[in-house]
């Protein structure tokens, strides 16, 4: 099974995010912030991350940042999570190593759009429930 990781400071979009993901067959890890999301990667590195834009003590873009410098964090898929578009803000997160962007709000069809997008392999196998 692959590992999922949701950096979201909003306990509602991870718990939206996390029961999708779940649904998908991926393992979901969950952060509150970038501390606590880099913390887990060093310990774990996951398959896949989904941050957003601006937590708290650590923007995605600072987040990106000091994982690229993690051992396995190239293989690693990341999506970029934002609630408005902010051009500038994509561009330097693309080039810290973002591989797809997505805005919120978000459903099940949204995310799995993105997560093909980012090159992240869903089981087949999993539930198709909405």
């Amino acid at each position: 099974m692959k590992i999922f990781l949701l950096v979201d400071d909003s306990p509602v979009i991870r718990k939206v995010a996390n029961r999708i993901l779940t649904d998908m067959g991926f393992v979901v890890v969950e952060a509150a912030d970038g501390f606590e999301a880099l913390e887990k990667c060093r310990y774990n590195m996951p398959d896949a991350v989904l941050i957003d834009w601006d937590t708290p003590n650590m923007t995605g873009i600072e987040f990106l940042e000091q994982f690229s410098a993690i051992e396995g964090s190239k293989e690693a898929r990341v999506i970029y999570c934002t609630s408005e578009i902010m051009v500038s803000d994509m561009t330097k997160a693309k080039r810290a190593g973002a591989n797809a962007f997505m805005m919120k709000p978000f459903n099940r069809k949204i995310l799995q759009t993105k997560l093909k997008e980012a090159g992240v392999e869903i089981d087949k196998t999993a539930s198709v429930a909405a």
